[in-house]
């Protein structure tokens, strides 16, 4: 009897080491010892402006779909779904969307998503800023993607953001079959990966001097988006850079900025999509037609599209009702047809801004950049567990640190700052509040608002820049226990998300003191 428990209690260790060892596994650090304190002053006398773009496909093979029997959007053999096995190998080769809810694997291909890249060269720093339509691509992947590309791109500092679309695959890990399993397919995340760098490469490979446009509309875009949580605070306006060719006088790309999350087609879809996106993109392109008629001619070239300040959270929800461009027809429940009447509205925007007498255009200007590291404590115990169990596959630092990262720089008229997840445009914009029910009595501490601290006259705010760490909520509306915030019945969404009530703090006061050290550098 005793040498069965002995045996019984070796077996038990044995699992519980293994165990350990597994869970070490999952937390360690990927990048040990990196750490990044990068500053650029721009050249005192630059040269001309040099720009390249290119974009490159990562829409994911979908070799199996399935038959969703009750429309709820999960796969579950037990309500009748079925899958038809397409490659024939037996099993259901899932790509499981993000976003929403988890266990919703796509069906199928609506639209392509991208990697879409934008390089900019002064003569003495070569800057590049890649957007993927993805939910969030983390920062130890994007050092992955860095490491990749090749030196002959001249590379001084990459960018990599995310458009945080929620009909893309995941690439986080939380949205797989079980909260307990990943729903991230390693494949797809390595050609993901692989068309990044290459992208970056090919937009290095086609600069040509160039001449940059910028315009700013602060108003035109605020009818397509609302804020779902007090204090109602949006980010409405949309920001406009255009390259064009110095020689030919052609569009060699538009990089555009908006904040709103690319959700519009919601929770029950099942194709894979860039949403709205998609379709600013395309119309910016091609032009916007009626029929066959031609109502605004597009601008070839192109065209980037970048999230800004969405937490909060900025949305298109069913609630929310999008006019179509040319009918009577109003569109309130998700379909391609909103997302369709969306981008178009924001195209036609973006189009007709850049006719506008207040175009600031310049053909030389060097670029002045300011980018590091910093160190986040993880509080959120959901993201914890998900990291111990290999679901979310990101390392950590000692007491449940994890190394983000930020970046700001000038180009001419022009600021930008970098966002490593999804931040509340009242950090941004100003009109943080401290309400009664907050869980910290405490007064406003992201202040001043960041766009307040940047220079210049047109003010980028790139989104999901670097990392995507999650909600980034002002820590005077934080709010996990009762009573809750302007006396609701409970708590509001955002926390569930979010690292932890410092995040807002800390990304705050580092962006605060970059961009202060930023002001201070040479003419």
């Amino acid at each position: 009897m005793q040498q069965w428990l002995l045996r019984i209690s070796m077996v038990i260790i044995l699992v519980v080491l293994v165990f350990l060892v597994w869970v070490f596994r999952n937390l360690r650090d990927r990048h040990p010892g990196y750490e990044l304190d990068l500053r650029i002053d721009g050249a005192a006398a630059p040269g001309p402006l040099q720009v390249g773009f290119a974009a490159l496909p990562i829409t994911p093979a979908v070799p199996d779909t399935w038959i969703d029997s009750n429309g709820d959007a999960r796969f579950r053999e037990e309500d009748g779904d079925r899958y038809e096995d397409r490659n024939g190998n037996g099993v259901f080769d899932a790509i499981y969307i993000a976003g929403f809810h988890g266990n919703r694997p796509a069906q199928g291909v609506h639209d392509d998503l991208w990697t879409r890249v934008m390089v900019i060269d002064d003569g003495q720093t070569r800057l590049a800023v890649a957007v993927l339509d993805a939910i969030g691509f983390l920062h130890d992947d994007v050092l992955d993607v860095r490491e990749r590309i090749p030196e002959s791109a001249g590379i001084d500092y990459t960018v990599i953001c995310s458009t945080h679309d929620h009909e893309a695959p995941d690439l986080i890990g939380i949205w797989g079959k079980t909260p307990f399993v990943s729903g991230v397919n390693s494949e797809y995340l390595e050609f993901v990966k692989h068309q990044t760098a290459a992208a970056i490469a090919r937009a290095a490979g086609r600069l040509r001097v160039a001449k940059l446009r910028f315009v700013q509309d602060m108003e035109a875009a605020r009818a397509w988006v609302h804020d779902t949580r007090r204090p109602i605070v949006l980010d409405p306006g949309i920001r406009v850079m255009q390259a064009v060719d110095a020689e030919t006088d052609t569009t060699l790309g538009v990089f555009i900025s908006w904040a709103n999350h690319p959700e519009t087609l919601w929770s029950h879809n099942l194709q894979i999509s860039s949403d709205f996106p998609h379709y600013v993109r395309y119309f910016v392109e091609k032009g916007i037609y009626h029929g066959e008629r031609l109502v605004q001619p597009g601008l070839g070239g192109v065209a980037v599209y970048a999230n800004g300040a969405i937490g909060g959270l900025m949305t298109t929800s069913p609630e929310f009702a999008i006019p179509d461009a040319f009918s009577d027809t109003s569109y309130t429940e998700p379909s391609f047809a909103k997302a369709r009447a969306q981008g178009l509205h924001l195209a036609r925007v973006v189009l007709q801004m850049l006719d506008r007498p207040e175009v600031v255009e310049i053909r030389q200007a060097g670029i002045s950049l300011r980018a590091k590291s910093f160190h986040l404590p993880v509080d959120n115990l959901r993201f914890r567990l998900a990291a111990a169990l290999g679901v979310i596959n990101r390392g950590f630092e000692k007491g449940f640190k994890m190394q983000s990262e930020a970046a700001v720089w000038t180009l001419g008229p022009a600021s930008f700052i970098t966002i490593p997840g999804e931040i509340y445009p009242e950090i941004v914009n100003g009109g943080i509040e401290a309400p009664a029910g907050q869980d910290f009595s405490i007064q406003p501490l992201e202040i001043p608002p960041l766009r307040e601290l940047m220079p210049g006259q047109f003010k980028f705010v790139l989104g999901l820049a670097n990392d995507e760490i999650g909600y980034i909520i002002p820590k005077s509306e934080w709010d996990e226990e009762p009573p809750f915030l302007y006396n609701a019945d409970s708590s509001p969404y955002g926390e569930i998300n979010s690292t932890g009530p410092e995040a807002a703090p800390i990304i705050h006061n580092v962006l605060k003191e970059l961009l202060q050290d930023l002001r201070q550098s040479p003419e």
